[in-house]
């Protein structure tokens, strides 16, 4: 029997779980921070590293007292966080701001300069990363920093993703030169791919402003994916976690991925990890360019496969919006739309509420809704927004598909298809294939699972996974939905490369509307 600890940092709490390798999960602990917002610019999101890491302290504490062990039972502890949450870092490992969280969106001006230089130089990075570079990524991120403070630009020795820099602090690394950086992390979103040598080369990182020169090697150091050890915890950290120092924690990475991993991912299963946005993975053995997805990383969701990410921007998040409005909650609203057949309300929704990440990455997008009328109701609402966030993730495991990743079934993470069937049902019969739910949550068992590895009570990612995951429940498509969700998705399809390609060609899309309500028409007459 070997105990571990497991700590994912979600967009507003962090969550630890204690973890036996007999037991399984035996405990747990939350603590929550605050998002930093700004009422006067919506693409504002930070937090503070400070009270990620007093969260950390004191759920540790609640996961220890949940548990009925001590913290001296603990013999490794590993850690994931949220992607593409960036800080700036001075000497001595020093914050020098708070982070850009996820859902800052402010570089957007930066992300469309990194994308026109990378394709005018044929930088290979910008095609193995979907073709387009994100305003939520690294390099972006900190070319906004460099330019909106230069009082503070001479004190930058580094830039680097939440996971790190949590995992360099628990070791007590102060160098910046000898952080492990996690594979998962660069490979998704710094464009750094080992098939081409690391990071695109100094001048094109200078073409695209002047104020990264340089920046390339400030980056340097060692690359790991999540079987490799970043070091050992140290005797500052192991005091105030309450743990024992010199255990081990291994290389991190994105929430998400572990989470795929806690699910039980393998080849052919597309794990979707359904919270405030969602995240969409598949690994294989072997795959090329995949147009439009966040990245095709080696290791950096399963250690030996290829790594394919793809997602949504807004999925909770737009669900939680639309509720707030009524006064009521999701889960109360759900409970209305329990018996809602596809296609009823007559309405069809493009989520791009907080733009598009995949495929069309363009964070400039915003919501549409075809087929209001005065008899459409908040129940409505939230049912065609459900609807629209499954035609969006069909949009995305085609392109997988198209471009040679197997797909044989869906594998729901996230706290939402814990507790929402409807939106299991919906996605099922969207997508036309199985979504196994698991049984039990499996937030922080991809981490737990990394941690068993690291301290050698498994010898394999697949072994703890054959160990710890959960069982699932299995929602099969409904037949008459699935032929109706199929006329519906041809529509959905159609406008979604019209209306969000900025150059597209004129489109005539004045059948829509009809055939919209003429499918409602149809479903309603056949209740």
């Amino acid at each position: 029997m070997t105990i571990v600890a497991g700590v994912d940092f979600g967009t507003q709490s962090v969550r630890v779980s204690i973890v036996d390798s007999v037991k399984r999960v035996i405990g747990h602990g939350v603590s929550e921070y605050p998002v930093k917002r700004d009422r006067n610019d919506p693409d504002f999101a930070t937090q503070s590293h400070d009270a990620h890491m007093r969260a950390l302290v004191e759920a540790m504490q609640k996961a220890l007292q949940s548990a009925g062990v001590s913290g001296s039972e603990v013999q490794a502890i590993a850690l994931d966080t949220t992607g593409s949450t960036v800080i700036p870092v001075g000497e001595g490992l020093v914050p020098l701001d708070d982070y850009y969280l996820w859902c800052d969106h402010r570089a957007k001006d930066e992300a469309a300069r990194i994308t026109a230089i990378a394709h005018e130089l044929n930088v290979p990075a910008i095609d193995w990363c979907g073709g387009v570079y994100s305003s939520e990524w690294g390099f972006a991120k900190l070319l906004h920093w460099l330019r909106h403070n230069p009082d503070k630009r001479d004190r930058l020795v580094t830039a680097l993703e939440h996971c790190d820099m949590v995992a360099a602090v628990l070791c007590g690394i102060t160098d910046h030169r000898q952080v492990p950086r996690s594979v998962c992390a660069m490979g998704h979103k710094w464009l750094w791919n080992d098939l081409f040598g690391g990071f695109p080369p100094e001048e094109f990182f200078v073409a695209v402003d002047p104020l990264l020169a340089g920046v390339r090697d400030k980056l340097d150091g060692p690359y790991h994916t999540s079987d490799q050890i970043a070091g050992e915890l140290c005797e500052e950290w192991a005091t105030a976690l309450g743990l024992t120092p010199g255990i081990p924690i291994p290389v991190g990475a994105f929430d998400a991925h572990w989470d795929a991993i806690g699910a039980g991912i393998a080849e052919g299963d597309i794990v979707n990890v359904i919270g405030t946005a969602t995240c969409i993975m598949g690994v294989a053995e072997d795959v090329g360019l995949v147009p439009g997805v966040c990245g095709v990383v080696d290791g950096s969701i399963h250690p030996g496969l290829m790594g394919i990410e793809a997602g949504l921007s807004a999925c909770g998040y737009l669900f939680e919006a639309l509720a707030s409005r009524t006064g009521r909650s999701v889960g109360e609203l759900s409970k209305e739309i329990a018996d809602y057949r596809g296609g009823q309300t007559g309405l069809l929704r493009l989520t791009w509420d907080n733009g598009d990440r995949t495929v069309l990455v363009n964070p400039n997008l915003g919501g549409v809704t075809l087929g209001w009328n005065l008899n459409s109701t908040a129940e409505d609402d939230l049912f065609s927004a459900i609807e629209g966030t499954a035609f969006h993730t069909r949009i995305i495991i085609d392109r997988m598909r198209e471009h040679g990743v197997p797909v044989r079934r869906v594998i729901h993470g996230g706290g939402i298809p814990q507790k929402n069937e409807v939106l299991n049902r919906v996605y099922a019969s969207v997508l036309n294939l199985p979504v196994l739910v698991p049984e039990s949550s499996i937030t922080s068992l991809g981490s737990a699972i990394f941690a068993f590895v690291a301290c050698g009570a498994f010898d394999t990612v697949e072994e703890a996974q054959a160990a710890l995951c959960p069982g699932y429940r299995e929602v099969l498509p409904d037949a008459r939905d699935v032929a109706v969700y199929d006329r519906l998705y041809a529509l959905y399809r159609e406008l979604y490369f019209a209306m969000g390609v900025p150059d597209s060609a004129p489109a005539a899309i004045g059948h829509v509307l009809p055939a919209i309500r003429a499918i409602a028409a149809e479903v309603r007459a056949a209740r």
